[in-house]
């Protein structure tokens, strides 16, 4: 092979090997002993619009064993019957009506603990559901376990049902990269904070910290407080949410995707450690750099080129795919195209990164958000 194409092939096979430090492993909860007792939980859900999407979670909530529980659907400025589809189900409808400063995810957060009677709160993004009737008590009995002390949060398993929806591939893995304990070097790194869609705290740690009022105005919500219980040295545990609970992103279509992960990861990126991000970007460049060797070893067609090149290129499709299947059920096929995702997330990222420090302000639902 000549010289170029041996190194290309050298670095992509150490971007490989790379991506299984970057990213080693995923804890999951485990169910548990079921004996344990457990304080009344308030679950507070901040809802915006979510009229087409919040009946799954709070039917999965209607169906749990578990059942010390409130739940409190703050409806933030919703334009559609959010209020009357939480009703419908028992939930209690809190209206938050703070504006401009005062409006958006962290202040319906904030405004639904003040109004919890439960000693944990537990917070859910409208777009999940619980996986089982024992998923509430196992991720409750856990966080028991762990000495219900800070903030146990899960990334909920993505659920996709359309083909662009397989476009957040990448963007799942990195997310999830990003909190910088997911690497081969375990806890060594510290936290970048917690997952947002489903957060567990204590109710008196959680105002100790000064909660979601605290941390109003941050486009990273959940990020920003897990920090906030970090800089009170309470501690903040992350896991994947597979067979606990699930989320579908952006069922509303490509415009909804762009948007969400536009709005992020720009500003996101800046809490992952400089270790990890650097394995990142080498992961990255890898899968372009296979891409690359496989079409110039078929224009130049030295079988042994070929052969190598096409070994580099299927092994970033399975470890992809490997990746991906741990945050998601993505369509297997869809790896065996990995150039195109790992385009995709980084002509975002870019987008990203210019709304953020160019424009300075990004957009979701309807909202313009000043970062």
């Amino acid at each position: 092979m000549p010289g170029s194409e041996g190194i290309n092939l050298m670095i992509g096979f150490l971007a490989v090997l790379v991506g299984f430090m970057m990213f080693r492993s995923l804890p999951l909860l485990q169910a548990t002993d079921k004996n344990n007792r457990l304080p009344y939980v308030s679950i507070i859900i901040p809802a915006r619009n979510e009229s087409g999407r919040i009946s799954p979670l709070l039917q999965s909530l209607q169906e749990q064993t578990f059942r010390s529980f409130e739940v409190l659907v703050v409806d933030d400025h919703s334009t559609d019957h959010t209020a009357t589809v939480a009703e419908s189900f028992g939930a209690k409808v809190l209206q938050n009506r703070a504006v401009d400063s005062g409006s958006g995810k962290s202040m319906a957060c904030w405004h639904g603990a003040q109004h919890a009677k439960g000693k944990w709160l537990l917070f859910l993004d409208a777009d999940t559901s619980f996986t089982s009737t024992h998923s509430l008590f196992n991720l409750l009995n856990f966080y028991q376990q762990k000495g219900a002390k800070g903030i146990l949060s899960l990334q909920p398993y993505h659920t996709m049902r359309r083909l662009y929806e397989n476009l957040s591939a990448i963007f799942n893995i990195i997310v999830i990269v990003g909190m910088n304990v997911f690497t081969f070097w375990g806890p060594r790194f510290k936290t970048a904070g917690s997952f947002g869609p489903c957060l567990l705290s204590d109710k008196d740690d959680y105002f100790l910290t000064g909660g979601n009022q605290k941390i109003l105005g941050a486009v990273m919500d959940d990020l920003a407080l897990g920090q906030a219980f970090l800089d009170k040295n309470l501690p903040v545990h992350c896991m994947g949410g597979k067979g606990v609970i699930t989320f579908r992103m952006y069922p509303e279509g490509m415009k909804s995707l762009v948007e969400g992960w536009c709005k992020s990861f720009a500003v996101g990126s800046k809490s992952t450690h400089p270790i990890v991000m650097m394995m990142t970007i080498i992961w990255i460049s890898g899968s372009f750099i296979s891409t690359g060797a496989l079409l110039s070893s078929m224009t130049a067609n030295p079988p042994a080129a070929i052969i190598f090149s096409g070994i580099l290129y299927m092994a970033y499709a399975v470890q992809t795919l490997l990746f991906a299947r741990r945050c998601g059920n993505f369509s297997w096929g869809i790896f065996l195209l990995h150039p195109i995702l790992f385009l995709f997330f980084t002509a975002i990222y870019a987008y990203s990164l210019f709304r953020t420090y160019i424009l300075r302000s990004v957009k979701w639902k309807g909202r313009k958000i000043d970062v």
